[in-house]
């Protein structure tokens, strides 16, 4: 027969296993999410900023501004607007030739007998430091003397950028607000071991254990936890990467949504998660321990 005592020893040790492990399972299922979350925030912003770099503002040069020295003091009025990148120059045979590219070949012939007497403008495009700068970028553009139009795709331009910028914005904050609930789901199961040992905790005390002897052992058990919970997420993250960047080819959909080469970013991903993994971990068992010694006082 197994003492009475032995036995609340056993269920005690269950316990405290069962909570560890749901709060590991915890952990587990929030780094997935925040994984997912991770991986597809890193690759908007590599969408966006490859449509940024794609988008520039055209400024065309006035007819009665096309010497030399007048196209020179454009440009440098062009380079000192605050948010201005580059400033590429084209001339207007430049331009004719790359208006007349996009159509066939018949219709390439129609436009010949303009190539002589050509109507197109000298022009500057400007790449700017941002997409949210286009627009006062091209409103400073436009007062600068000489300028006969800028163009820059308008409001929708502007709307599709700052809808960009909004969607990434938003995948960080999704990514905080699942570490918070992280902590708050390992706080609660160590909260409740903490309660089912404060037998041992009362005895340590007496016995003059300071709270930092008392504190360590739930602090790197929160720690451990975080780091078995971190261990599958790890695992999917680098085999299903790998998996879906061989059999796409590094493209999704189409070559505008082309994936991060696996190495190193997958592995950048990996630390991220380890140590989110062990941060959760520590800062739930930190608030969970202090505030009960706090309450116990």
């Amino acid at each position: 027969m197994i003492s009475r005592p032995i036995k609340e020893g056993f269920r005690g040790v269950a316990r405290h296993w069962a909570m560890s492990l749901s709060s590991a399972i915890a952990v587990t299922v929030t780094l997935i999410i925040i994984s997912i979350v991770m991986i597809l925030s890193w690759h908007l912003q590599l969408f966006t900023k490859d449509i940024e770099s794609s988008l520039s503002i055209s400024v065309l040069v006035d007819y009665d501004h096309e010497s030399d020295a007048d196209k020179q003091e454009i440009r440098k009025a062009l380079e000192d607007i605050d948010g201005v990148k580059t400033v590429t120059y084209r001339s207007k045979e430049e331009e004719f030739e790359f208006y007349i590219s996009e159509f066939d070949d018949d219709i390439k012939e129609a436009f010949e007998p303009f190539r002589d007497d050509n109507p197109m403008h000298e022009a500057f495009y400007i790449e700017t430091d941002s997409g949210d700068q286009i627009e006062t970028v091209a409103a400073a553009a436009k007062k600068i003397d000489g300028v006969w139009e800028v163009n820059y795709g308008g409001q929708t331009t502007v709307d599709l950028v700052m809808a960009m910028m909004g969607i990434r914005r938003f995948g960080g904050i999704f990514v905080i607000a699942l570490s918070l609930l992280a902590i708050f789901l390992i706080q609660n199961t160590i909260k409740l071991t903490i309660y089912a040992r404060q037998d041992e905790i009362t005895i340590m005390r007496n016995v003059g254990a300071t709270n930092g002897f008392i504190r360590a052992p739930f602090v790197w058990e929160g720690i451990i936890t975080g780091i078995l919970g971190s261990i599958i997420p790890i695992g999917l993250t680098v085999y299903l990467y790998f998996l879906l960047y061989q059999t796409s080819h590094g493209v999704l959909f189409t070559n505008m949504f082309k994936l991060a080469a696996p190495v190193p970013f997958i592995y950048y991903v990996s630390g991220i998660l380890l140590v989110l993994g062990i941060l959760v971990g520590l800062i739930g068992s930190w608030l969970s321990v202090t505030r009960y010694l706090r309450w116990k006082r």
